[in-house]
Order: C-alpha cells, then sequence, then structure tokens
C-alpha cells in the first residue's frame, strides 16, 4: 500500500501492478533515461505561476550529446504534452527542464528504462508532497556531503543507509540571504553506500549532493553511472560577413573606483559600460557624477555606454517632476563635459515593465524626458542617444503578477509604433536562464529585437540594440555554484556567443562589475584586505577580449553542446566556443585553408587558465578533440 501512496505527488516509486514510472512536478533539472527496449517518454505540464506570460524550451538529447528535439512551448500553451520515442542504447538519453520555470513538469516512461535525476543546486527543482522518497548512491572513498534549502515547501531532509541502518537528518532553516542553506557530511565507507532520501513536508524542494554524483532514482537498482558517448561537433566556416561584434562590457560602480581595482578592471577590458544616475543626488549636486564618468571613459576607454535612470538604492519608478528633470539636466551637462567621445545612451527609468503599474504610466516619463533630450542639438552632436525601455527581459514577462500585459518586447512595440522618432535603441536585460542548454535563448531574443526595430539595406538592425544587463540570476537570488564557479565562466561565454551570432547586436554588458552587499553577482570579488580579485567568469572573459576581433562570420554548427562565433578582422580569424558538456567532443571545421597561417589552438578549462593545445589541419579540414567544460579559441591568418 505504501508503494502504491508514494505514486502521489513527486511520484517516486512504482506500483504493485508496474504501471509506468511518474516523476511529477519538475521545475528545474535533468533526467536521464537509459533504455534496453524501445520506450517512450512522455511529457506533461500545467501552469505553475505566470505561465501565460512565459514561452518555455525543452530539450531531448542523446546518448551522444546530439538534440533530439527542442521543444517550444508557446505562452499561450499553459497546458500541453510532448510525446518522445527512446530507442534502446548503452548511453542515456538527457531530458532537459530548464529553471526558472514557470510550468511544472510531470514525466512518464517505462518502469523499466533506468531513470536519475539531477537536480538544481540552491535553486528549488522539483514540488512534492508528504512522504516523497528518493534513493542515492556513494562510491567508496566518495565525502559526500548532503544539501537542503528551505524554500517555504519541504523543511527537512532524513537519510537512511540502505545496509546499516545509519541515517543523518537535515532540518532546512530560512535564510536572510538566498545562497545560505543546509548541509551534512554522510560517512565515508570503503563500501559504496544505498541511502533513502525521505523528504519532509510539501510544497518546494531543493535538495542535492556535494562530493558524490548529484543522481537520484525512484529505484535503487538504477543507480549506475552515467554513459555518456564522446560526442561529434562539426563546423563550416563562410566567407559571408553577418555584421559587428557587439561591445562587451560590464556595469560598472556610481563611484571613483580605488586604485586598487584598476588592475582587475584592465584585465576585464570592457568596451561598454552600465551606469546608474541617481536623479536625487544630481539634483542637488550636478557635478557628482563627472569624476567616475569622465575616469572611466579616459582612463579605461569605455567610449560606449548606457545610463539608467533612477534614485538612491536604483528606485525605478520616476515621475516627470522637478528632482528627475534637474537630475536629467545635469547628466546631459555632464555628458556634454566628455569632449563628444563616445555614444552614450540613456534610458528613462530602470526595467519600467516591472516596475511600473501601466504602460502609460511609463509612456508619460518617457515622452517628457524624450523632449527634454531632443530640445538641445548639442546632445546629440555629443553623443547623446535615447533608448527604450529597459525591460525586465524582453520576449518572456517580469517576475511580476499580470506578467502577461508587461512582456518588453510588447511595450517595445508600443513605443516604436507611437514615437519612433523618439527612439535609437532597444534595450532590455535578461535573467533565470540558468541551464547550460538553455542559453540559444539569447540568440532567439537578438533575433527578435532585430525583427521588432526592422532591418536596413546592409542587414542591420535600424536601431541599435543593447543587451545591457544580464545574468544567471536577478537581484540577489544567487547560487555560490553558479556564481564563483567556472559554470559561470561557461554560462558567459555561451551567452556571448549566442547573442553575438548573427552580427546584430551592438553591446552585450554582464551585471555587475565587482560584488557589492547583498549582490555577490560581479566578475571580481573583492577580499577582506581590500585587493581585488578576478572570479572564474572574469578571467573567463579575459579569455573571450583577447580573442575576440571585430566582425561575425557566418558559421553552420550542427552540435548543441558546442557553441560556437566565427570572427574577422582584416586577414585575422578566430573561432571562439564552449564545450558546456561534460563529454569529449571531436570538433571538425571545414572551411579553412591547410596548413593554418600562424594558426594557434588554445584551451581555457576549470584551473581558469589559458593553454596551448594539440590540432591537425590537413585536406582542407581542422580536426582536435574538445574536453568536457572547456572554453577554446582557435586564430590564424587567412592571407
Amino acid at each position: 500500500m505504501k508503494r502504491l501512496i508514494l505514486l502521489l505527488g513527486f511520484g517516486l516509486t512504482l506500483n504493485a501492478f508496474a504501471a509506468p514510472m511518474q516523476w511529477g512536478e519538475i521545475r528545474d533539472g535533468s533526467l536521464y533515461l537509459q533504455t534496453d527496449r524501445p520506450d517512450t517518454v512522455t511529457v506533461r505540464w500545467v501552469p505553475a505561476w505566470q505561465a501565460e506570460a512565459n514561452e518555455e524550451h525543452i530539450y531531448l538529447l542523446d546518448g551522444s550529446g546530439r538534440l533530439q528535439d527542442d521543444r517550444l512551448i508557446e505562452a499561450t500553451e499553459v497546458r500541453g504534452s510532448q510525446r518522445w520515442p527512446l530507442v534502446p542504447g548503452a548511453a542515456s538519453y538527457r531530458l532537459e527542464i530548464p529553471g526558472y520555470s514557470f510550468r511544472s513538469y510531470r514525466v512518464e516512461h517505462d518502469d523499466k528504462t533506468v531513470a536519475l535525476f539531477s537536480p538544481a543546486k540552491v535553486h528549488f527543482s522539483v514540488e512534492t508532497r508528504h512522504g516523497d522518497e528518493l534513493f542515492f548512491k556513494v562510491a567508496p572513498g566518495e565525502h559526500a556531503v548532503l544539501n537542503g534549502k528551505f524554500h517555504g515547501g519541504i523543511n527537512a531532509l532524513q537519510a537512511q543507509r540502505m545496509d546499516r541502518g545509519q541515517q543523518r537528518s537535515l532540518a532546512l532553516k530560512p535564510y536572510r540571504a538566498y545562497w545560505q542553506f543546509d548541509h551534512v557530511a554522510l560517512p565515508v565507507s570503503d563500501r559504496a553506500q544505498v541511502w533513502r532520501l525521505r523528504l519532509q513536508g510539501s510544497g518546494k524542494a531543493a535538495f542535492w549532493l556535494d562530493g558524490t554524483a548529484n543522481l537520484f532514482a525512484q529505484n535503487p537498482q538504477h543507480l549506475q553511472p552515467l554513459r555518456e558517448d564522446p560526442g561529434q561537433t562539426r563546423l563550416t566556416l563562410r566567407d559571408k560577413v553577418l555584421g559587428r561584434t557587439p561591445d562587451l562590457g560590464i556595469a560598472l560602480p556610481y563611484l571613483v573606483p580605488p586604485e586598487a581595482s584598476h588592475a582587475a578592471l584592465d584585465a576585464l577590458k570592457p568596451s561598454a559600460a552600465s551606469y546608474y544616475s541617481f536623479v536625487d543626488v544630481t539634483s542637488k549636486n550636478a557635478h557628482f557624477e563627472d569624476a567616475f564618468r569622465k575616469l572611466y571613459q579616459d582612463r579605461f576607454g569605455i567610449r560606449q555606454d548606457i545610463t539608467l535612470l533612477a534614485g538612491t538604492g536604483r528606485q525605478a519608478d520616476l515621475r516627470a517632476d522637478v528632482q528627475s528633470n534637474r537630475g536629467l539636466d545635469a547628466w546631459l551637462a555632464g555628458t556634454r563635459a566628455l569632449d563628444g567621445l563616445g555614444t552614450h545612451y540613456i534610458g528613462f527609468a530602470d526595467e519600467p515593465n516591472l516596475n511600473y503599474s501601466s504602460f502609460e504610466d511609463y509612456r508619460t516619463i518617457f515622452l517628457s524626458m524624450a523632449r527634454q533630450v531632443r530640445n538641445d542639438p548639442a546632445n546629440a552632436k555629443a553623443g547623446v542617444r535615447i533608448a527604450m525601455p529597459a525591460s525586465s527581459r524582453l520576449v518572456n514577462g517580469p517576475f511580476a503578477d499580470n506578467a502577461a500585459d508587461k512582456r518588453g518586447i510588447d511595450w517595445a512595440r508600443r513605443l516604436l509604433s507611437e514615437s519612433a522618432d523618439q527612439v535609437d535603441a532597444l534595450a532590455w536585460h535578461e535573467w533565470m536562464i540558468r541551464d547550460l542548454l538553455a542559453t540559444r535563448v539569447y540568440r532567439d531574443s537578438v533575433r527578435r529585437a532585430a525583427d521588432l526595430v526592422g532591418l536596413d539595406s546592409q542587414g542591420q538592425p535600424r536601431k541599435a540594440l543593447l543587451l545591457d544587463q544580464t545574468n544567471l540570476s536577478s537581484g540577489s537570488s544567487l547560487s555560490p555554484y553558479d556564481q564563483e564557479t567556472h559554470y559561470a565562466a561557461l554560462w558567459w561565454a555561451s551567452v556571448v556567443i549566442n547573442a553575438s551570432q548573427d552580427g546584430l547586436l551592438t553591446m552585450l554588458n554582464w551585471f555587475q562589475a565587482a560584488d557589492e552587499p547583498p549582490y555577490a553577482k560581479g566578475m571580481v570579488s573583492v577580499l577582506d584586505n581590500g585587493s581585488f580579485e578576478l572570479k572564474p567568469v572574469g578571467l573567463a572573459q579575459q579569455f573571450i577580449q583577447q580573442h575576440w576581433l571585430p566582425r561575425v562570420l557566418q558559421l553552420d554548427n550542427d552540435a548543441f553542446e558546442v557553441d560556437v562565433l566565427a570572427m574577422a578582422n582584416d586577414e585575422q580569424r578566430a573561432l571562439l566556443g564552449v564545450n558546456k558538456g561534460t563529454r569529449l567532443q571531436h570538433v571538425d571545421l571545414s572551411g579553412a585553408k591547410c596548413p593554418l597561417n600562424h594558426g594557434a589552438l588554445r584551451f581555457f578549462g576549470a584551473d581558469n587558465r589559458s593553454r596551448e593545445a594539440p590540432f591537425a589541419c590537413e585536406n582542407g579540414r581542422v580536426r582536435f578533440e574538445l574536453p568536457g567544460q572547456t572554453l577554446f579559441a582557435l586564430n590564424w591568418n587567412a592571407s
């Protein structure tokens, strides 16, 4: 009877009649499926929160990492289902449900199919009900740690070793900081250990393992090592120039940076920046920002930037009042004093679709401030350009109630239809695309933005496209696993490559430059002794900038786990790529002449170091082996 009861909620065990195995209410995670006979996996979804404002993707990969299907779920498809055939094989399929998801997913497959679930870390991955349980395995000699975080649902974890009855209990407590969580060490043994995990309570659940494979099964017999076959990546380089590469930048602080930070900023080599301008500060002291803006331009070479008007503390819902007008006047005067160097975009309010109650409220301040900018031709001569709407996300809605009425792309479309002559650029922020396999969403959002503003006779957007703030998570909803580790390096490289792929984007900025409480999401960490140190994502940014060229070349790529960007500058050629998966990839490039003139291949891996790597070039093809979770750059001269 107990086995039947446990089918409720998460669907964590089999019933006595060998019914299909079910996994329920998945919101963020990977399900690995290996079968020795034909099977069908069925995925069903229902709305969780604001599903009608958000389209989503789920992915199915085969055992060598090739994409079997990318299922686009339209925003209007709040409920639905998808069926995929599984063919027998020794390696596991991977069903990916990327977080943050606005739907709850149930998965069903044959009970004989080996199934292992890998949950997200820190972020909640499932929603469960009372009494759910899973199994996990710890290999001999491993120092495993069981972790959990309280998200308002599951309040305790209980682990019991199956052969000896040892137990570990873990109460999940609420914390002020999102990235804090609870953990308990498991005993080390010279024998393999199988543990039963019981989830106490119901609702949102975050549980995961460190020091061992982060894999859970409904059936302990399924606890087998994952097999991932090597992958094949076939690239074909074309001569066609698609457009420019974006200026890569960071959000810089509202102060003169200490001299101790200069070396770190020099290493990042930003060519663009995001700023705030606090109108309550500048309305009282019109020259408050002059010193650091001039320093960023003259000392660090920032010649393309965007400033968002706000109040102290990033108060976003500005009004067209005396204080805001004075603050804008001060910013314009400061920009005119920068000697006409560079392009300076101004956005009226930060993420208005998140912070204003209606489009009409935002339109009022936009039109008022746009007139204020346009009234003096000296502003345009100084490089001032108007960007809108600096929305929270573009294609999908912000994290707010009634998000379907607040999608950034819809607000931008309305402003363009009413006041296109007041708009020089379309700007937006992208958050919560945390999954490495989902980063191709960035390419789609840039294309959608270009479709909205239209293309000129050279195939370039009629308005500049600025993705001026992005990070894995918004606000302080951060995980140390994805902010402080090599994962962030892989993620940023993938975002850069996908967003740049079609040569349509003008600016791409990471948010933010250095950690500052409570936002530990910088490229640079501030140490206790006051010194500054590049985090893994900062070191990856340094690697990217070392190989960055100004023009995008067309490149055909048949891989899913490997992203690659082709670039050119006169006779220079470069491929920048990243293997996001853990499997080895055999890379084959055609379209480059052999031997490569001054050719060099470099890898950047989890040790955060760049190293030279071997490659072969013969019969018009370049071949090399690319390790898992590694960035690479291939450079040569085409002459």
